[in-house]
């Protein structure tokens, strides 16, 4: 198990108290703010116990096997991750996506720091387990599943990933104007921007706009198509444009459609400022995407790696 120059990089979050004690300077001040309100100061008291316990408790294993990294996800999409590094998300299934992004091929490991609290789709191990799944991992004798991931490049090289889905509008969510091409069929528009979503995130934003479409089409007495269910490593894409205003200079017939790796899915911005192309909910690192731009989305050839054994 010898790791050489390699390392496990450990990520965490801040917690719900971590964040109050940065708005209100101390934790009494946060106290009194919050139980002011009427609301439990002690459950995020118990929430953040929870997660450094487990936090440390990830760290005392790895520290055993490796050279160890703990780094805030903040920092993440500064870091330079080595090819045979190990990583380590410590939170909910968002921080898992926030990460992964930042991948290419490094084996990534969720663990649940909060089983009572937590779900976690993405989550496949607790703290404890961290002692007999490293071992394995840096031995390479583990299983993964393998999540396909979306790709926006721009003309002057700008990159960013998408684990679960990419907005493309405005910065806050009112009407953004752009152009967009679809293979062969071309509209310019107006909407409160567009969704484009992966495999895994076909259960996140992609669910909510679907929602919406049934309860329309369900008020009008419309035929309700149940959505097909797509596999977490599904090299296709899926789009939908939210609230498009038809006008004599806008249209609305293109708004849902399939993004395989043979498509072509470009928009070009006609906003004159805070136009952004951001994926995974995370709008601090985001492509401006102000008049002229051209951002072209596909299904990239990275592959997220999630350590599933």
């Amino acid at each position: 198990m010898d790791r050489g120059m390699n390392k496990i990089v450990i990520v965490r979050r801040k917690t719900r108290l971590e964040d109050l004690k940065k708005r209100y300077n101390t934790i009494e001040q946060a106290r009194f703010y919050v139980e002011h309100l009427g609301a439990d100061f002690g459950d995020y008291e118990e929430e953040h116990n929870n997660y450094l316990n487990a936090l440390e408790t990830v760290q005392e294993i790895a520290t055993d096997k490796a050279r160890v990294l703990v780094i805030d996800r903040d920092y993440i999409p500064n870091m330079i991750f080595g090819k045979d590094d190990i990583v380590i998300a410590v939170g909910q299934d968002g921080l898992v996506a926030n990460v992964m992004k930042y991948l290419d091929g490094q084996p990534l490991i969720g663990v649940n720091p909060d089983i009572k609290r937590w779900d976690g789709d993405l989550l496949f191990f607790e703290p404890g387990d961290m002692e007999r799944v490293l071992p394995n991992v840096i031995d390479q004798n583990y299983d993964v599943k393998k999540i396909s991931m979306g790709k926006a490049e721009t003309r002057d090289g700008q990159v960013l990933y998408a684990v679960n889905d990419f907005f493309v509008g405005i910065k806050n969510h009112t009407s953004a104007r752009y152009h967009i091409c679809y293979n062969d069929h071309v509209e310019n528009q107006s909407s409160s921007g567009v969704i484009i979503s992966t495999g895994l995130g076909m259960t996140g934003w992609h669910k909510s706009v679907m929602a919406e479409f049934r309860g329309m089409a369900k008020a009008f007495n419309l035929p309700v198509v149940q959505d097909k269910k797509f596999e977490w490593d599904n090299s296709e894409l899926v789009f939908q444009v939210r609230e498009p205003y038809p006008s004599r200079f806008t249209q609305a017939e293109l708004v849902y459609g399939k993004v395989d790796p043979k498509d072509k899915l470009t928009f070009t911005s006609l906003m004159s400022e805070d136009g952004i192309v951001f994926s995974d909910g995370i709008q601090d690192d985001a492509i401006e995407f102000d008049a002229g731009m051209e951002v072209k989305i596909s299904v990239a050839d990275r592959v997220g790696r999630l350590v599933a054994e």
